[in-house]
């Protein structure tokens, strides 16, 4: 089993939670749009993500500067891929629906949060955090 991976989930669920509640609230009761409440949860979220990620994850030891760098371009990419996709995706399979409008965008950001998670896994691990990169800089 891979144990990085239980970590990052985790990590995930913590971050998630914080990230998707901050989302709600902001689209539902603070009537803010769809990108900024998912904007500024996933910023928030993020923060919670590379302090975790760092520590208890990867248990990274890089240089925190160029980790941070990598960690913004790889949470910026994976966002707007991600929820872009997420609201093609639901638009596209609820097209013919005309009751799913109530729930369309709320199906968006669970869809878009499910592609991120993969996606930021799959990046963190590769470009962030990688285990080459901390055992060269340990030396």
């Amino acid at each position: 089993m891979n144990f990085t991976f239980v970590r990052f989930l985790i990590v995930g669920l913590i971050n998630t939670l914080v990230g998707l509640t901050i989302m709600y609230v902001l689209y539902h009761l603070a009537n803010q749009s769809y990108w900024l409440s998912t904007f500024i949860g996933n910023s928030v979220g993020a923060v919670v993500s590379f302090i975790l990620n760092r520590s208890f994850t990867f248990k990274s030891n890089g240089y925190i500067q160029k980790s941070i760098i990598k960690f913004l371009l790889v949470i910026l990419c994976c966002y707007f891929i991600s929820y872009h996709l997420g609201t093609l995706l639901v638009d596209w399979s609820m097209k013919e629906m005309d009751y799913a409008i109530s729930f369309q965008t709320d199906l968006a950001i669970l869809l878009s949060t499910a592609i991120y998670t993969i996606t930021n896994y799959i990046c963190q691990k590769q470009f962030v955090f990688r285990v080459e990169e901390n055992k060269k800089q340990l030396n």
